[in-house]
């Protein structure tokens, strides 16, 4: 078991010389001091006694996110509000969901800040902490699947708790650096205690009465924080082999829990952008330009990808749902090319033609998928475990990466189906006494069974969608009730008409705020060095043509609501005026790139100014036949620069760990 974390700490305020904060229990256990004006960070060796001055804030913390560094001051994050979101194996596993954000700089007020860069920044800070579905539990290792932590049980014994995570999903990694290196470099100031490990995912858990059992699954995703992001601004994979929107989905079923013959089963999948260097970029068209790049780097990025699937899960079976054909295709081939290429041992490679054979709604047709599987999800099994027996009855010996374009949709029905399909299974096993399920029955037998597996899939879609695109996921009528239909597919339209407006012009602050946070990009002293940030040095032109868009459509409206004053002909002012609106939209389009959303501390304009080799499907939204390498993605934006060695020396990916 690892050192054990505080569970409530109760906050103290010394005037302006530092933060204290006192552990609610155990009763005498040190405090934890932080000073505003040097930053150092202590655990107090005074026993328990407070400065004389020393106020009580009205708020119980419940645990430390971390410090970040902002153009003026640091800031320590505090959680301070808790939500219950259920329990695994008596652990509860909570939502951070109250956040309270201190200055260190005492001069600097949080509610108004100094500057103009540093309430930007602040907001980006405050929006990602109320947007994401950050989790913690103070005594269970959520960011590692149980057959990992099974099999380091005996290294962990006696570790502090942050030495012992996935650092894949390790969110507040960045935010706790500070923390992590004085625990590392001073065994005497341990901030162990102090330092608590928050994923970025979901968790849900349910329970159902089957055949006299009781049978309890809980289903947990684990974001990663490596290339974390949004829809269009994080793609593919990075130099390091990670990939855009990696998520490890577990679903764990109890059997009979906290009996004396409680048995658990583990079942893990993963999820990710195909791993190419591929972008789309936003031109205000629905269908962005599909841009993919053939680098120098791209087999050794596979390679990379591919190595470290097998070392952590074992064989790696993809399941590719791009299309074969239109504008998912190049995406398709590309994948296809460079994983034969990087040629990896143990990688399967599976091609799932999911539009095709589930259109006109069919999609109970994603049963072709399980057929062609069945073979692989047998010998590679499942993590399954019975109480008071020394070994695992089964050890999961590999895993199934899924993908489509976003891995959303398409990829939730897939991942959900070979779930459902792993539990029939597993409910069945021998070496469980009496087996839950007969071998001539299904889960699709028991109501209550499959109504909470269908809910928790499709609660968990809903949410990892959320993160990435904006809105809940697409086709989750299929899930929750097992039938495609007519309204699941009005609910999609309205959803995919959200994203659109969501992706083109309000997720450039939602990257920047995931930059932001993970530490991809960091802030430097002095809010000198980073306006561009509440900056626009767009021509006046292009500035200038909304606003022309938005007048000239009230003047429309007007013109047929407002009473006639006359009675001479309307022709002529309604020419006008929708002369007007249809150049400005045309100029609009035609300029599209210059009024998306861009993200603005990490612009993705060698994306956008890519002139290698690879594929590119079009050249939309940048003006009328202007030099491509002279236009920044904001059209002249001068905020959007290209990339120096400085800055990419700034991103901190961090080092991954081997857990298993």
């Amino acid at each position: 078991m690892f050192k054990p974390l505080h569970q409530r700490l109760n906050l103290y305020l010394d005037g302006d010389e530092s933060y204290i904060f006192v552990p609610a229990e155990p009763v005498g256990a040190k405090s934890l001091v932080v000073h505003r004006h040097s930053g150092d960070i202590v655990v107090d060796s005074s026993n328990g006694s407070l400065p004389f001055n020393a106020k009580r804030s009205g708020k119980t913390v419940y645990g430390i996110l971390g410090l970040i560094q902002l153009s003026i001051s640091e800031y320590l994050i505090v959680i301070t509000g808790r939500e219950l979101r259920g329990k695994l194996q008596g652990h509860a596993v909570y939502r951070a969901a109250d956040f309270e954000i201190l200055p260190l700089d005492p001069s600097v007020s949080v509610m108004n800040p100094p500057h103009p860069v540093e309430a930007h920044l602040l907001a980006l800070v405050k929006s990602h902490l109320a947007c994401s579905m950050l989790l913690f539990s103070y005594d269970c290792d959520v960011t590692r699947r149980m057959q990992a932590q099974y099999v380091a049980k005996q290294n962990d014994e006696g570790r502090a708790f942050w030495e012992v995570v996935d650092d894949r999903f390790f969110w507040n990694k960045y935010l706790q650096s500070r923390f992590i290196d004085i625990a590392e470099s001073n065994p005497q100031n341990d901030l162990s205690p102090f330092i608590l490990p928050v994923i970025n995912g979901t968790f849900d858990v349910r329970s159902s009465a089957v055949n006299s059992h009781t049978v309890q699954i809980a289903l947990i995703s684990r974001r990663s924080r490596f290339r974390a992001g949004t829809r269009y601004f994080r793609r593919g994979v990075d130099k390091d082999g990670h990939v855009a929107n990696f998520n490890e989905t577990e679903q764990i079923v109890i059997i009979d829990p906290e009996s004396a013959k409680e048995t658990v089963f583990s079942f893990v999948q993963t999820r990710g952008s195909a791993p190419v260097f591929w972008a789309e970029v936003n031109t205000l068209r629905y269908k962005p330009d599909l841009q993919i790049m053939d680098l120098q780097d791209t087999v050794e990025a596979v390679r990379q990808h591919l190595k470290e699937q097998t070392i952590l899960y074992g064989e790696a079976k993809l399941v590719n749902l791009v299309d074969q054909k239109g504008h998912e295709k190049p995406v398709k081939d590309a994948f296809e090319r460079y994983v034969a290429e990087a040629n990896v041992p143990q990688v399967k490679y599976q091609y799932f033609d999911f539009h095709n054979e589930c259109k006109h709604m069919r999609w109970d047709r994603i049963s072709l998928l399980i057929e062609d599987l069945k073979e692989d999800l047998i010998r590679d099994g499942y993590f399954h475990r019975i109480a008071g027996q020394p070994d695992p009855v089964k050890w999961q010996l590999g895993v199934v990466r899924t993908n489509c374009m976003d891995n959303l949709d398409r990829t939730n029905v897939a991942q959900a189906a070979i779930a459902k399909w792993t539990l029939n299974m597993q409910l069945k096993a021998a070496g469980m006494s009496p087996s839950v399920l007969s071998e001539d029955d299904f889960v699709d037998n028991h109501e209550q069974l499959s109504m909470n597996l269908r809910e928790l899939w499709s609660d968990h879609a809903d949410l990892i969608s959320k993160a990435y695109a904006g809105t809940g996921a697409l086709k989750t009528d299929f899930t929750r009730t097992g039938k495609r239909t007519r309204a699941g597919a009005f609910d999609d339209l309205l959803k995919s008409a959200l994203r659109y407006l969501k992706n083109n012009f309000f997720d450039g602050a939602r990257q920047d705020a995931y930059d932001l946070v993970t530490g991809t990009w960091q802030s430097h002293k002095g809010p000198s060095s980073a306006m561009f940030l509440i900056t626009d040095n767009r021509p006046l032109i292009i500035r200038a043509v909304p606003y022309m868009l938005t007048f000239a459509l009230f003047m429309i409206l007007a013109g047929l609501t407002l009473p006639r004053t006359s009675d001479y002909s309307l022709s002529y002012y309604f020419l006008f005026w929708l002369t007007l609106f249809g150049l400005a939209l045309g100029f609009t389009l035609i300029h599209g790139v210059d009024y998306v959303s861009w993200p603005r501390l990490l612009p993705p304009t060698d994306i956008i100014h890519y002139d290698g080799p690879g594929f590119r499907s079009a050249h939309k939204g940048k003006g009328f036949g202007m030099d491509v390498g002279k236009l920044k993605a904001g059209a002249s934006a001068q905020w959007l620069k290209r990339r120096t060695d400085k800055q990419m020396e700034e991103i901190e990916l961090g080092t991954k760990k081997r857990v298993d």
